[in-house]
Parts: C-alpha cells; structure tokens; sequence
C-alpha cells in the first residue's frame, strides 16, 4: 500500500512594513521657545510638555532635534504642519 503526501502551499502574503521616516526640527532665530513647544504639543498626538522641551532645546543647542519617527504620510503631515506654524521643519528616510 502506498502514501500519498499532499504538500500545502501556503497563500499568505508577507508584508513588507511600511518605510519609516524621521521628523525633524531645524533651529531658528525667529520663533520663541514657548511658540515651538506648543507647536510641538499641538502636532504631535501624545507629546508631552517635557519631550517637548527636550526637542526644543536640542534643537536650539545643536540646530536640529529629532521630533518623531512614523510612517511616510504621517511624516510629511507632521513636518508641514509644523512648516503651516512658522518651525522650519524636514522629513528623511529612517535607515
């Protein structure tokens, strides 16, 4: 008597996750700091008043601070509304 193996193929598709950028915060002479945390709080969904600051001041110390890491769209949402409130503000690939 012989055996048959019936080898299943798998249908599921493996995603790939979605590219991941990085939101930027550039230091600038025209805005206050109190302007740029509120900014901040009002863009970014969850960010608290001290991470906030953080970023500000990093910014201002070393010219550019990292404001959050999100998918493309999200990414290019935060940095012109951040741009729509006068904070100069790009957008780069996370690698």
């Amino acid at each position: 008597m012989s055996t048959t193996v019936i080898k299943e193929s798998s249908t599921s598709t493996i995603r790939k996750p979605a590219p991941r950028y990085r939101v930027l915060l550039h230091n600038d002479d025209f805005n206050s700091m109190e302007h740029v945390v509120q900014t901040l709080i009002q863009t970014i969904g969850g960010l608290t008043q001290p991470q906030a600051i953080n970023i500000m001041m990093e910014a201002h110390t070393n010219g550019l601070a990292l404001v959050i890491t999100c998918v493309q769209e999200h990414a290019e949402f935060y940095c012109e509304t951040l741009q729509s409130h006068g904070l100069s503000s790009t957008i780069e690939p996370d690698d």
